[in-house]
C-alpha cells in the first residue's frame, strides 16, 4: 500500500520538550503546596496560617520552577550554540574530511560505504551544517532548547497544579483540611499520571500509582513534622 505524499506522523517525542516541563510543574506545584497546608494545618495552624501557607508556596514555587527551568534550559542552549560554531569552524577548515565523518555515521547505521558517501555529499551540498547538526551532534528542531518557552511552561503548570490543594483548603472545613488536601491532591496527581503517560506513549496505570506513592509518602511525611513539632493555640 503506496502512502499519501500529505501523510503525517506524530511522534510523542515531538512532545516530550513542553510535556516534559508541565507535567513536571503540575507535579510539583500539587505536592509541594498540598505538603504545606497539610504540615501547617496537621500543626494546628490557623485557617489563615493554612491559607497563607499555600498561598505563598503557589507564588514562590512558581518562581522557583520558571527560574530553574530557564537557567537549566539556558545552558543547554549554550552548549547547542557552542556545538554549532564548532562546527561551523570544522566544516570551514576541512570539508572533505567532515564529509567523511558524516559517510561513516552513515555506514554505521547500515547504508554501504558508497551509498553512504552519495548520501553524505548530496546532504553536505543541500545543508551541510544541517546535516551535521542532526546526525552527528543530534540535535533537531523538536528537540531544540527554548529557555522562555520552558519558563512559561514550568510556572503555569506549577501555578495550575497549586491551585488545586489551595482551593480544596479554601473550601473545606477546617478540621477536615487534613484529609480532603491529600485525597483531593493524590487524585489529581493519578490524574496527570495518565494524562502525562497517554499524551507520551507510556503505560498510565504505572505512572499513576507511581506518582500516587511518592505523593502520599510527601504528604504524610509532612504531615509527621508538622504533627510533632505543632503546638495547640
Amino acid at each position: 500500500m503506496v502512502r499519501s505524499a500529505s501523510h503525517a506522523e506524530r511522534h510523542a517525542s515531538d512532545r516530550l520538550g513542553w510535556l516534559r516541563a508541565a507535567v513536571l510543574g503540575a507535579n510539583d506545584g500539587v505536592l509541594s503546596t498540598s505538603s504545606l497546608i497539610i504540615g501547617v494545618a496537621s500543626a494546628q495552624g490557623t485557617p489563615h496560617a493554612v491559607f497563607l501557607a499555600g498561598l505563598s508556596g503557589l507564588v514562590a514555587g512558581a518562581m522557583s520552577m520558571a527560574a530553574g527551568e530557564y537557567v537549566s534550559v539556558s545552558s543547554q542552549s549554550d552548549s547547542e550554540r557552542a556545538d554549532i560554531a564548532r562546527e561551523r569552524q570544522e566544516l570551514a577548515a576541512d570539508r572533505d574530511a567532515e564529509t567523511g565523518e558524516l559517510a561513516a555515521i552513515y555506514v554505521g547505521r547500515g547504508l554501504s560505504a558508497d551509498l553512504a558517501r552519495q548520501v553524505a555529499d548530496q546532504l553536505m551540498a543541500h545543508d551541510a551544517l544541517g546535516a551535521h547538526a542532526r546526525d552527528e551532534l543530534g540535535m533537531t528542531d523538536a528537540g531544540s532548547a527554548r529557555p522562555v518557552q520552558a519558563a512559561f511552561a514550568s510556572a503555569a503548570s506549577f501555578g495550575i497544579g497549586a491551585l488545586v490543594p489551595l482551593l480544596v483548603a479554601l473550601l473545606s472545613p477546617h478540621a477536615l483540611v487534613v484529609w480532603t488536601v491529600a485525597v483531593a491532591s493524590l487524585l489529581f496527581l493519578a490524574i496527570l499520571g495518565v494524562a502525562g503517560a497517554v499524551t507520551g506513549g507510556a503505560r498510565p496505570l504505572q505512572a499513576a500509582l507511581r506518582v500516587t506513592f511518592w505523593g502520599a509518602l510527601a504528604m504524610a511525611v509532612t504531615a509527621g513534622v508538622g504533627a510533632a513539632f505543632g503546638t495547640v493555640a
